[in-house]
């Protein structure tokens, strides 16, 4: 009996070579079950909130094909939202970039900020080399690039890697 690997393919990324000063860690994401029921839970709690308006001023059966229009509508919205995560990390010198399923870079850049709740989310803010201004309010550039990175979706070690370089990055 052969024991195969769980971890997904990594994408088409475009190859580059590791050399000593340039060293690069690819990074393989999991889809996260955490997000996943959480999202499930945002359009079933709106979808509610949404029949509980309408048939206040309307009846019960007038309201359902507008509730389950939104229902549609948010589930849609939702299962983008899925496909549209990246499924690659990779950690350079420069920074960290973020790659998608067919292998096309959906953000990179110096990590500049970092919030994390314990040990379960992550949130980096990237800044692209030499682009946008200074926000006044967050003290980031306004073209930021905000990764969210659930806890389930790395292992552990990885985990707590991008913990340290966000903190470090955000002057924690």
């Amino acid at each position: 009996m052969t024991r195969q690997s769980t971890t997904p393919a990594l994408p088409a990324l475009a190859p580059e070579v590791a050399t000593l000063g340039r060293a690069t860690q690819r990074i393989a994401l999991r889809r996260s079950a955490a997000l996943r029921a959480a999202l499930g839970a945002f359009v079933l709690i709106a979808t509610l909130a949404v029949h509980g308006c309408l048939a206040a001023h309307l009846d019960t059966w007038r309201a359902a094909p507008l509730t389950f229009a939104v229902a549609a509508l948010l589930g849609l919205c939702a299962a983008r939202y899925d496909a549209a995560q990246p499924v690659a990390l990779q950690i350079g010198p420069d920074g960290l970039s973020a790659w998608n399923g067919a292998g096309l870079l959906l953000a990179q850049g110096r990590v500049v900020g970092c919030a994390q709740w314990a040990g379960f989310l992550l949130v980096l803010a990237l800044q692209p080399e030499g682009r946008g201004t200074r926000a006044p309010s967050t003290g980031f550039r306004a073209d930021a690039h905000t990764l969210l990175l659930p806890a389930d979706a790395l292992a552990t070690p990885v985990f707590r890697e991008l913990s340290v370089l966000g903190r470090r990055a955000a002057g924690v």
